[in-house]
C-alpha cells in the first residue's frame, strides 16, 4: 500500500451513473484534478536509464512495485511523467485501482497516457459503469479518445453481455472516426458475438476494408462460441482461401468446435497441422487437443498428448482430469487430481469440481471430504459453484444429509444448486423431500429447468404411484418443456415404471427427436412388464434407424429377453455386441447373461458360461447365478457362487439369506445353522423389503410383521379372512422358505409378508372394482419365496373374484388388483 507515501493523495471518486449517453458531460472535476496538455516531450537520460526505471520493469508483484515506489521518492523521480505512468500501469496490471487513483489523483499536468491507462484498469477490474464514468470524465476533461480505449470498454460490454452499451460505444467510435480502423472495428464485432448477435458480427467483418488473422480469428470465435460449429470451421477454409494462415489462437479457437459436433476426424487434421506448424510445444494448443480428443471419446489419445507436453499449466492439468470424469475413467482421475497436488500445482475452482465429480461417480466419501477441505484451504469454501458440486458429491455418496446442511447454509442459490438437491434427494430415495422442495423452489419464483424436471421426474418414477405421475406429466406441458427429449425420455421411464407402458409408447411415439436414452428407456419397459417379444421388436426398429444402440441398449435387450424366457435370441443379441456393433461387454452384460441362463434352468450352462468369461466374473455375475440356485433349487453350484459372493462382498448379509434358504429347501439343516451362526459372528443382517401402496394422496409402507400401521388390527383381520377364502378354493401356502417352526407358525409368517398386507390395506379403503397398485421392494439378495407364494394367491384369488396382474421389475415388482371379492370390500 502507497497511502503513507503520498500523505497528500486523494482517492479518485468514481459514481457508476445511469445517464447511458456517452456524449453527455460529467460534473466538472476539481482544480487538482484538471487536464492540461502537457508541453513535455522530451525523457531526459538520466531519467530512463536510471535503475529504478530499470526495476520498476522488472517488477513481477505488488510487492516488488511498493518497494521500488520508495526507491522512486527518494531518488525525487516521482513526478516525472515516464515515472508516474508505468506506476499506474502497474498498479492496475496487479488489480490495485486504489492505489493506481492514489497516484493518480494528485498529478497536475496530467498526460493523456495516464487516463489510458487508468481507462484500462477500470476496463478490466471494475464494473463496467465505473469505467464507462471514468471514460465520460476523461472526455470532459479534454483527452481525445483512442482507438484502443473503445477496445477496453467493447470487451468489458462482451464479457457481461450489454448490448445496449456496446451499440453506444460503436456509435461514438465512428463519430470518432474509428469506422474503417481494422483493430477497433474487429473489436466491435467480437462485442456483437458475445452479446449473442452474430448476424451484426458478420455485418462488422463483411465491411472490413481489410481483414487480417485476428479479424478472422474473432469472426470464427464468435460462430464457435454461439453454437454455430459447423459455419465456424467453414470460415478457417475461406480464411485460408484468402491467404491468411491460421495461427496458434486459430488453432484454440477451431478445436473446440471439432468437440461440439464431433468432427473427430477434422480435428486429427488439424492436429496434423500443428505438427507441421511446429505449434505442438505451446501450451494452450496442446490443452486445446486435449480437450479435443476427450470429448470425441479418445481420452487415452489426450493422455498421449498430456504426457508429452514439456510445459502444462493449470488448465492443462484441469483438461486431463475432467475429460477423464466425464468419460466415466473416474479413478484415473483421481490419479491426476493426485499427480497434480504433488507437483505443487494450485488448484482453481474448475480443479476442485472435477475432483469432485469423480468423487462422486466413485461413490467414494473419503477423497471427498478432503477436496472440501482442501477447496475451504483455498478459499473456495463459500463458492456457490463448488458448493453445487459438493451437494452433488455426497449425495452420491449416501450423505444427503451432509448435502441438505450445505444447501440450507448456502447464500446466493441458484437453478443448478436446487436441481443438485432435488436430483440428490431422489438419488437416495426421498422422494417427499425432493417434491418439498420442488414446491419451495416454486414458491421462491425459481424457475424451473429440463434438469429440474428430469430430476423430480426421477423422484416420482421410484415412488411409482400412476396419479403423480399425470400430475408432473401435466406440469411439464404447462411449462413448455413437453418437446424437450430429455425431459420426454424420462417422462417415458416414469410411465413405465408406473405400470403405464402403453402411456410411455404412445409418448414415445410422439416423440420428434429420440435419443439412445429414449429407445432404452422404452425397451427396458417392455422388458419389466413382461413383454420380451415386444422389447425385441422395438430393438430390431431401432437398429433399423439411425440412433446407434450401447452398452445399456444390450443391457435392456438381455434383461427383458430373460424375463421372458427368450433365451436363443438373447444369446445372439449379446454375441452380436461386438461382432456387429464393435461394444465390449462389460460385467452386467455377462452378469445379464448367467440370469437369462439361471432363469431358464439351464444352470450347467449358466457356470461354464462363468468359467470362460474373459473378464474376471464380480458380483453381478455370482449374484445372478446364486439367484439362480435358489430358484431351481442346486445345492452345489450355489454353494460354489456363494463362497465367490462372500469373497467379493463380505459384508453383504443378503447372500448368506439366499445360501442359508438353498440349503433349507434342501433340508440341509446343520448347514443351514452355520450359515446363521456366521452372519451372527460377523455381525451381518439382510436389509428388508417393503411393500407401498398410494391412498388418496399419501404413500402407506409396510414391512414384513409390521404392527405400526393405525389399521393394523383391521389389516390382519382382512387377511386372515382373505386367506381363509382362498384356502377354501385350494390355496396352499408355499412354506419352503420358511423353517424350524410349526405348521401353523409357518402360514402366520407368511401371511404377514409385507405384500399381503399392503393388499389388505387395500381392500379395507376401496371400493369394489377399485384399482389398487402395490409396489415392493426388493433388496438385490431378496428370496423368491414370496412372488412364488404370491403366485398361489393369485390363481386361487381369481376364483374368488379377485382380479390380479404382475410383472417382476429388476428389484421392483407389482402387483396390480380390482377390488372385487366375494363378498366385497
Amino acid at each position: 500500500m502507497i497511502s503513507y507515501l503520498l500523505p497528500h493523495a486523494t482517492p479518485c471518486t468514481i459514481r457508476p451513473s445511469n445517464n447511458l449517453l456517452l456524449h453527455t458531460q460529467s460534473p466538472k472535476p476539481s482544480s487538482s484534478s484538471s487536464h492540461t496538455l502537457s508541453l513535455r516531450t522530451h525523457i531526459p537520460h538520466h531519467v530512463y536509464t536510471h535503475p529504478s526505471a530499470i526495476l520498476l520493469e522488472m517488477c513481477t508483484n505488488i510487492k516488488e512495485l511498493n518497494q521500488t515506489l520508495g526507491l522512486i521518492i527518494k531518488n525525487g523521480l516521482y513526478n516525472e511523467h515516464l515515472f508516474q505512468t508505468k506506476v499506474i500501469s502497474l498498479f492496475t496490471k496487479f488489480g490495485c485501482l486504489r492505489e493506481a487513483e492514489l497516484v493518480f489523483e494528485p498529478v497536475l499536468d496530467k498526460i493523456d497516457a495516464l487516463y489510458h491507462t487508468m481507462l484500462k484498469g477500470y476496463a478490466k477490474f471494475a464494473s463496467l459503469d465505473v469505467g464507462l464514468s471514468f471514460f465520460r470524465r476523461m472526455k470532459h476533461d479534454g483527452v481525445v479518445p483512442v482507438v484502443y480505449n473503445y477496445t477496453y470498454l467493447l470487451k468489458a460490454c462482451g464479457d457481461c453481455s450489454n448490448l445496449r452499451m456496446g451499440k453506444l460505444l460503436h456509435g461514438d467510435l465512428v463519430v470518432n472516426g474509428f469506422s474503417s480502423n481494422l483493430y477497433a472495428m474487429t473489436a466491435v464485432s467480437n462485442m456483437y458475438a458475445k452479446c449473442r448477435c452474430i448476424d451484426d458480427c458478420r455485418k462488422m467483418f463483411d465491411r472490413m476494408p481489410q481483414r487480417d488473422v485476428v479479424a478472422w480469428n474473432a469472426i470464427v470465435a464468435g460462430y464457435a462460441q454461439n453454437g454455430l460449429s459447423r459455419r465456424a470451421l467453414k470460415l478457417v477454409i475461406e480464411m485460408q482461401e484468402k491467404g491468411h494462415r491460421p495461427d496458434s489462437i486459430t488453432i484454440v479457437t477451431i478445436l473446440p468446435a471439432c468437440a461440439d459436433v464431433g468432427f473427430l476426424r477434422i480435428g486429427k487434421c488439424i492436429h496434423g497441422f500443428v505438427i507441421r506448424a511446429n505449434l505442438g510445444s505451446l501450451v494452450n494448443v496442446s490443452t486445446a487437443l486435449m480437450n479435443m480428443y476427450s470429448k470425441c471419446g479418445l481420452v487415452d489419445t489426450a493422455r498421449l498428448v498430456f504426457d508429452k507436453m514439456r510445459a502444462r499449466n493449470v488448465v492443462s492439468w484441469n483438461s486431463m482430469i475432467d475429460g477423464y470424469a466425464e468419460s466415466g475413467n473416474s479413478e484415473e482421475a483421481m490419479e491426476i487430481f493426485q499427480k497434480m497436488m504433488k507437483e505443487g500445482v494450485e488448484p482453481t475452482d474448475v480443479t476442485i469440481m472435477g475432483a469432485l465429480q469423480a468423487c462422486a461417480d466413485l461413490g467414494n466419501l473419503e477423497p471427498g471430504k478432503y477436496i472440501h477441505d482442501l477447496a475451504k484451504q483455498i478459499g473456495l469454501g463459500s463458492d456457490v459453484s463448488i458448493t453445487n458440486s459438493l451437494i452433488a458429491m455426497y449425495s452420491k455418496c449416501k450423505r444427503v444429509d451432509v448435502a441438505a446442511d450445505l444447501f440450507k447454509k448456502l447464500r446466493g442459490k441458484t437453478l443448478v444448486s436446487w436441481n443438485a438437491m432435488i436430483l440428490g434427494f431422489a438419488q437416495n430415495g426421498k422422494v417427499n423431500e425432493a417434491l418439498r422442495h420442488f414446491s419451495k423452489m416454486q414458491r421462491e419464483n425459481v424457475k424451473t429447468d429440463s434438469f429440474t424436471m428430469v430430476s423430480v421426474i426421477s423422484a416420482l418414477a421410484d415412488l411409482s404411484v400412476l396419479r403423480q405421475a399425470k400430475w408432473i406429466h401435466g406440469l411439464t406441458i404447462r411449462s413448455c418443456l413437453d418437446k424437450n427429449a430429455f425431459v420426454m425420455t424420462a417422462l417415458v421411464d416414469m410411465y413405465a415404471k408406473c405400470g403405464g407402458v402403453h402411456i410411455a409408447r404412445k409418448l414415445f411415439d410422439m416423440m420428434d427427436v429420440r435419443h439412445v436414452m429414449t429407445w432404452n428407456a422404452m425397451i427396458d419397459g417392455y422388458g419389466t412388464h413382461g413383454h420380451g417379444r415386444a422389447a425385441v421388436t422395438l430393438f430390431g426398429e431401432m437398429q433399423r434407424g439411425v440412433i446407434r444402440p450401447n452398452g445399456v441398449t444390450f443391457l435392456c435387450v438381455l434383461s427383458a429377453c430373460s424375463h421372458s424366457g427368450l433365451v436363443d435370441e438373447g444369446l445372439r443379441y449379446f454375441n452380436s455386441m461386438k461382432t456387429d456393433h464393435g461394444l465390449e461387454p462389460g460385467l452386467d452384460h455377462y452378469g445379464a447373461v448367467v440370469d437369462l441362463l439361471g432363469r431358464a434352468g439351464k444352470l450347467d450352462e449358466a457356470w461354464k458360461f462363468i468359467q470362460q468369461m474373459p473378464i474376471e466374473p464380480g458380483i453381478s455375475v455370482f449374484g445372478a447365478m446364486l439367484g439362480a440356485c435358489k430358484i431351481h433349487k442346486n445345492v452345489q453350484l450355489g454353494e460354489m457362487a456363494a463362497k465367490r459372493l462372500f469373497e467379493l462382498e463380505p459384508k453383504e448379509g443378503g447372500y448368506h439369506v439366499l445360501l442359508a434358504n438353498i440349503y433349507a429347501t434342501a433340508s440341509m439343516w446343520k448347514d443351514v445353522a452355520k450359515v446363521r451362526t456366521m452372519m451372527k459372528n460377523k455381525g451381518l443382517q439382510k436389509t428388508p423389503g417393503c411393500s407401498l401402496v398410494e391412498l388418496r394422496n399419501e404413500v402407506h409402507t409396510f414391512y414384513s410383521g409390521s404392527t405400526t400401521h393405525p389399521q393394523s388390527g383391521k389389516i390382519y383381520a382382512k387377511l386372515e379372512s382373505l386367506v381363509d377364502k382362498i384356502k377354501a378354493v385350494g390355496y396352499v401356502p408355499d412354506t419352503n422358505s420358511v423353517h424350524d417352526v410349526e405348521d401353523d407358525v409357518q402360514e402366520q409368517l407368511l401371511s404377514s409378508h409385507s405384500e399381503k398386507l399392503a393388499i389388505a390395506f387395500g381392500l379395507i379403503n376401496t371400493n369394489p372394482d377399485t384399482t389398487i397398485h402395490i409396489r415392493k421392494i426388493f433388496v438385490e439378495e431378496m428370496t423368491w419365496s414370496t412372488v412364488i407364494d404370491l403366485n398361489s394367491v393369485k390363481s386361487s384369488g381369481k376364483q374368488c373374484g379377485l382380479s390380479t396382474s404382475g410383472f417382476e421389475q429388476n428389484r421392483l415388482h407389482w402387483w396390480k388388483l380390482v377390488a372385487g371379492w366375494v363378498g366385497g370390500s
